[in-house]
């Protein structure tokens, strides 16, 4: 990490900060996370923060969790959230599932999963991270009516995240647009590499 994200993390990480650890199911109460009782937002692999912070600072009144395992990324979302005095921003470092596993069903607002890695050999899609039962666990953590918003930049992962997400009973789809979405740094490598982008928004039903 740079200078300014070891200075973040050093400042920021004991009250914004959550490390998950593999095997824990401790619950966790988002309320008592941020002191507070606002809508809840899950974005899982944040990257280097950025989308998460600008959405963070138009939208707040709703509070971000963010989760990665990218440590620069997580010191550079930390410098954000001081330099624009973020107070609905939460940031965890480990495995996302390990971390849904530990929350209440009903208790999220919305899911942004953005560009996550799209493992594009045959032998790795298994790793990807929009399977069924994922799936099904994050819709049981949406509110009815809360929203499930992935975003990817390769084709046949769309294709494979679309025709997942249709098969979930309990989420029906919206329209499949950016919905206020920041573009990201990874969407803007796909878009010069030439590869369209691809949003794809489900409701869980009420």
């Amino acid at each position: 990490m740079s200078a300014r994200h070891t200075d973040a993390h050093a400042a920021l990480w004991p009250s914004h900060g959550l490390t998950v650890l593999d095997g824990d199911r401790t619950p966790l109460d988002l309320d008592e996370l941020f002191g507070d009782e606002a809508p809840k937002v899950l974005e899982i692999g944040f990257g280097m923060g950025d989308t998460l912070a600008a959405t963070a600072a138009a939208e707040p009144g709703r509070d971000f969790l963010g989760i990665e395992v990218h440590t620069p990324g997580i010191g550079n979302l930390l410098a954000e959230v001081q330099d624009q005095k973020l107070s609905n921003v939460r940031v965890a470092l480990g495995d996302a599932m390990q971390l849904v596993h530990r929350l209440a069903p009903g208790c999220l607002d919305a899911v942004h999963i953005y560009f996550p890695d799209p493992w594009p050999k045959a032998r790795h899609h298994k790793r990807r991270l929009v399977q069924p039962a994922n799936v099904a666990l994050l819709r049981d953590r949406l509110r009815p009516g809360g929203v499930l918003h992935c975003a990817t930049d390769w084709p046949d992962y769309a294709e494979a995240m679309a025709g997942t997400l249709d098969a979930d009973p309990g989420l029906e789809p919206l329209d499949h647009d950016r919905a206020g979405r920041p573009e990201t740094k990874f969407e803007r490598r796909g878009t010069g590499a030439g590869r369209p982008i691809t949003d794809l928004r489900y409701r869980r039903r009420t």
